[in-house]
């Protein structure tokens, strides 16, 4: 059986995409109408590809992509094989574990955003419940900016289970909560780390909360309460990976 096809949109990730599998590219369109150095150089990485190039109009590349934030271009490609299993990740890691967690995240943006950041900070992977969270869209590839072709998506049935079987391998569980008495950089995030963020405004839900191992928050100096979930995400993140690098002072 053929493998199922999807769009993608967006310099970025129709770019990572040509650079990482690029046999998986069917059909590359672009604006006929940008001939700018940009365009010029996605191009040229298409042609190096070997993908087919079509020329299209803006509303063309608009029912394609299902969007017009598509910047002149899109790709039908055909879906890469799924991650392995979360324990075979796992399992062949050199390095301790840093997973993210995102709880009750449903807005696209907000996911792909994760995700990117995810990438940059070397995470890897991220995990959501299968319900009551966003999956992987063409929306989610465009934000993500290439990350959603490169950092491991495993949606769980059960998030606090999941959760205990990360804690049986060793993974600390540390839950970003604004009424947390320990701050984020107080925190030791050294060793085998699952963070776990929550829906802003709503947080983690209960049974979440319960299996968290600590709660930190990250202080906040001026008259916002809270964070982006995703500018959140890279805040722990990059404190984590401060702290393997240079040690907790």
């Amino acid at each position: 059986m053929a493998a199922p096809q999807q769009i993608l949109f967006g310099f970025h990730a129709v770019s990572v995409r040509l650079k990482t599998a690029p046999a998986s590219v069917l059909e590359v369109y672009v604006d006929a109408t940008r001939r700018d150095a940009r365009m010029q150089q996605f191009l040229a990485r298409a042609g190096q590809a070997g993908a087919r190039v079509i020329e299209a109009d803006a509303a063309r590349l608009a029912r394609l992509a299902g969007s017009a934030g598509h910047q002149g271009v899109a790709a039908r490609v055909q879906a890469l094989a799924p991650a392995r299993s979360l324990d075979d990740l796992l399992d062949a890691l050199q390095e301790p574990p840093l997973v993210l967690l995102l709880d009750g995240i449903t807005d696209p943006h907000n996911l792909g955003a994760c995700l990117r950041v995810a990438d940059g900070a070397g995470a890897h992977a991220v995990i959501a419940p299968k319900d009551h969270a966003a999956g992987i869209s063409a929306t989610v590839a465009k934000v993500a900016s290439g990350a959603a072709e490169t950092v491991p998506y495993f949606m769980v049935t059960n998030l606090a289970r999941t959760l205990g079987e990360l804690q049986e391998r060793g993974l600390q569980v540390t839950g970003a909560a604004g009424e947390a008495t320990l701050t984020l950089y107080e925190a030791d995030l050294r060793g085998p780390s699952a963070l776990v963020l929550g829906a802003e405004g709503a947080g983690m839900r209960r049974l979440t909360r319960e299996r968290c191992d600590q709660l930190v928050r990250i202080p906040m100096q001026g008259a916002v309460e809270s964070l982006n979930v995703s500018v959140a995400a890279g805040v722990c993140l990059y404190e984590a990976r401060r702290q393997r690098g240079a040690g907790v002072s």
